[in-house]
């Protein structure tokens, strides 16, 4: 009851103003080249199979016409690549495309920053929305294999290309530019594929190829943080467990507030330390900070505080991983379910072949 009257409102504010506040610190510790380094991608959260969740959610369809046999909301985030601190957050019914819900955040992303995009995310519309928007707000995004554009100028191997607006994309927004122009720079990636990296990055001098490529490969990271959100933290079956869509987006902003205080402390050690705040094991800093909140509830010397968490930090500096562990293992797309169910044929063998078999 006291969830109820609470609401999701007053989680979706103290999530707005603290994930604001503790992306904005350490500046000089945190940023790539005089930018803030972010990353935007989607994922999707489990909930209950009640009736309001499914009416307001909506629920995955598939080629033979079965429905998910739960709930899901679609949601996109918005991460501080260095500290893995999620800034902001988007999300809602799982038939809302991810594209409607970037276009939400694009319009709070800050100056001076770099966004690193799967190619999923490709939009003239939300690209030239970043960038010809606020200051120096710059994308960086793989092309698409169909992607066309004319060479402007350099090489095969760094060029600026010229791209024209589609009339779909013109007529749903109407103050597009007729063409538009970006950096495209060719890398080989660590498992031996060529991309093309589209950017607004147009400086060589500041922003060398070898730089972008190595910018571009720590997009990956933001992937890892959902593993780290849905199943390190939330525990991996459905998670989620209120019965109606205002309890699941109470959930998520609690979940995503939770999330960004380890990160915020993690953070905090490995700057003590001298390392990367990517360098602590997420697992072992999140049991570190539950157990020490279950001591810190015994106590009731508010002034004891500020000396449990000062151990706290020296404890977490220990959770420093002396090696980076990267992809393990190469990306796959899954396969769509067939549309038809799969027929097997037997034939009858004789002579020869029957003998083999």
């Amino acid at each position: 009851m006291a969830r109820q009257r609470l609401g999701a409102s007053a989680l979706e504010a103290l999530f707005d103003r603290t994930a604001k506040a503790w992306c904005a610190q350490d500046k000089a510790y945190t940023s790539w080249k005089g930018l803030s380094l972010w990353a935007m991608d989607g994922t999707t959260f489990r909930t209950p199979d009640s009736s309001e969740n499914r009416t307001f959610f909506g629920a995955q369809g598939y080629a033979s016409g079965k429905v998910s046999s739960y709930p899901q909301v679609r949601a996109v985030t918005l991460m501080a690549i260095p500290t893995r601190l999620i800034g902001d957050a988007a999300f809602g019914e799982y038939d809302k495309n991810e594209m409607r819900y970037a276009e939400e955040l694009i319009e709070r992303i800050p100056d001076q920053s770099v966004t690193v995009f799967d190619k999923g995310f490709f939009s003239a519309a939300l690209l030239l929305g970043l960038s010809l928007n606020g200051d120096q707000r710059h994308f960086l995004i793989p092309a698409k294999a169909h992607t066309k554009w004319e060479v402007i100028s350099g090489g095969p191997e760094d060029a600026l290309v010229q791209m024209k607006v589609s009339p779909q994309a013109r007529a749903k927004h109407p103050g597009l530019p007729t063409f538009w122009t970006a950096r495209a720079v060719r890398v080989v990636l660590p498992d031996g594929r060529e991309r093309v990296l589209l950017t607004s990055l147009v400086d060589r001098k500041r922003f060398k190829a070898s730089e972008v490529a190595a910018c571009y490969q720590r997009r990956w990271e933001i992937e890892t943080s959902y593993r780290e959100l849905k199943q390190t933290m939330l525990g991996g079956p459905l998670t989620l467990r209120t019965q109606d869509p205002q309890g699941i987006a109470q959930e998520i902003w609690g979940a995503l507030i939770a999330y960004n205080l380890v990160r915020l402390e993690m953070a905090k050690a490995a700057l003590e330390a001298k390392a990367q705040p990517t360098d602590l094991s997420f697992i072992r800093a999140l049991h570190l900070i539950q157990h020490e909140l279950m001591f810190v509830s015994f106590t009731d010397a508010y002034g004891n505080i500020p000396g449990k968490l000062k151990r706290l930090r020296e404890q977490l500096k220990e959770a420093v991983n002396e090696e980076r562990r990267g992809r393990q293992c190469p990306r796959h797309v899954k396969s769509r379910p067939a549309k038809y169910p799969v027929r097997f044929v037997f034939k009858t063998l004789k002579g020869k072949n029957a003998a083999q078999c």
